[in-house]
């Protein structure tokens, strides 16, 4: 068993204070955490970092391994000395020390005592964190992940509150998804305390406000302008929708207000299918007309002799 240098490995002096002591391990937790680090060896180098902060951090502990630290250097074979027997007794100091290593449990007495198959000092689940995601009504029909990146609270293995870390995650939005929705991610939340297990984060999902639809459950709704002779005359309308444009048909004497259903162009519903689009009508004047136009449209009046409003006089 190799004797572990604590100090050293978290890059401090022996007389370092309890600010500068926490500093190290932030900067150390925070380089080598294993949902941030790709460098390999970092889940080891988080634990050997979280070990010594463990002791360093406690008066106690850190009594004892000062007194010991004189009979051991760094990567050399070690044995407490004869007679030597941890303060804290056979227990150890409790809580689960499952990831810490040989050297340790020599020194503080091992793993907690264990009562009935269980351990005495239960771990406690990690923080669950939520967070809301703004998605595109497109993004909703696409099979690709979405990354995104949230702060994960962490804690050192006394349970102290350290420094956030940023996480990044890919995400794969599930079909049918709507506004307000909850979506859980088991086990991507907050790192446990003692060997507790990761808290969840939870997404809340928030549909993107389009320029050109409403949303209806899984129907979308677009605006479709027409000028008057095309409402009149019918016409051939080319109109977006989230996949491409479609010519959709206005058929004569078309009103303003009505609704013409494209089939199968909304969003997905939870069974993976489609919903529909509705194309609203809406009768739009030119802005301005010169005096040929205005006789065309006195022409027309006159020709249809129609009256509006003639339901008012019932």
């Amino acid at each position: 068993m190799d004797f572990k240098d604590y100090y050293k490995i978290l890059g401090v002096e022996p007389t370092v204070d309890d600010k500068a002591l926490k500093a190290a391990y932030r900067k150390l937790a925070r380089k080598y955490h294993p949902d941030v680090s790709k460098e390999s060896g970092a889940e080891d180098k988080f634990k050997e970092a979280s070990e010594a902060y463990e002791v360093l951090s406690s008066p106690e502990k850190r009594a004892e391994y000062d007194e010991l630290r004189k009979y051991g250097r760094q990567g050399r074979p070690f044995q407490p000395p004869p007679g030597w027997q941890s303060r804290a007794g056979a227990g150890g100091f409790g809580g689960d020390t499952t990831d810490f290593s040989e050297f340790f449990s020599s020194i503080f007495g091992g793993r907690a005592q264990q009562q009935g198959g269980r351990s005495r000092n239960q771990g406690r689940k990690g923080q669950d964190v939520e967070m809301e995601l703004a998605i595109f009504l497109e993004e909703t029909l696409s099979a690709e992940s979405k990354q995104v990146s949230f702060k994960v609270p962490q804690h050192s293995p006394n349970g102290q509150r350290m420094a956030d870390i940023t996480k990044t995650l890919n995400v794969k939005i599930p079909a049918g998804v709507v506004d307000g929705e909850r979506i859980r991610l088991k086990g991507q939340g907050a790192p446990g305390v003692a060997g507790g297990e990761n808290g969840d984060l939870y997404l809340i999902i928030r549909l993107a406000p389009h320029p050109l639809y409403e949303v209806e459950n899984h129907d979308l709704i677009i605006t479709v302008p027409l000028a008057p002779w095309e409402a009149a005359l019918g016409a051939k309308v080319a109109v977006p929708t989230l996949t491409g444009r479609i010519n959709l048909t206005i058929r004569p004497d078309s009103q303003s207000g009505q609704r013409l259903r494209i089939k199968g162009n909304g969003l997905l519903d939870k069974k993976g299918e489609r919903g529909d689009l509705y194309a609203q009508l809406k009768i739009v004047m030119p802005k301005t007309t010169d005096d040929a136009t205005r006789a065309l449209w006195q022409k027309l009046a006159d020709k249809a002799a129609f009256d509006p409003r003639s339901q008012w006089s019932n």
